[in-house]
């Protein structure tokens, strides 16, 4: 599976991204009009500073019984976050994905965030090929009229 992430798994996105000094209430709001679960945040010059996820809000914000509304994300966020970059493939991501547990990598090209990666999307560019690959070898073993009348 050799899918580059750009174009491949990720097209023209529309980001969702915060500044460090935003509260964990914005990120929630965000995350909950956009139907996602994760926020890149960046820095007042647009580089990556980190990102504030589902989990991030229930480990570091909900379990220590923080106030969404007075916490900046600058205080919960994971800073620094791995990334991937536009020419690494869906299964670069899957492997990082896999060994650390994340379910969101944001995307950088140099010091341009250019997208975030959720494992959903990651699903659907794997069965997409499966599906493909299961195509491919009906054709080849049936051959092409297989299941034409």
């Amino acid at each position: 599976m050799d899918t580059k992430i750009v174009p491949g798994v990720i097209k023209e996105q529309s980001l969702a991204t915060l500044n460090p000094a935003d509260s964990v209430m914005d990120a929630v709001n965000l995350m909950t009009e956009r139907k996602i679960g994760a926020v890149i945040i960046v820095d007042n010059s647009a580089k990556l500073a980190g990102i504030f996820t589902e989990r991030d809000l229930v480990n570091r914000v909900v379990a220590k019984g923080l106030d969404a509304a007075g916490v900046p994300l600058s205080k919960v966020m994971t800073a620094n976050p791995d990334t991937l970059g536009p020419n690494d493939t869906a299964m670069n991501a899957l492997d990082l994905m896999s060994a650390r547990r994340y379910r969101h990598l944001p995307v950088v090209d140099g010091d341009t965030v250019v997208g975030m990666v959720s494992i959903r999307d990651l699903f659907n560019v794997v069965k997409a090929q499966l599906e493909e690959d299961v195509r491919e070898r009906e054709n080849f073993i049936f051959g092409s009229d297989y299941g034409v009348a």
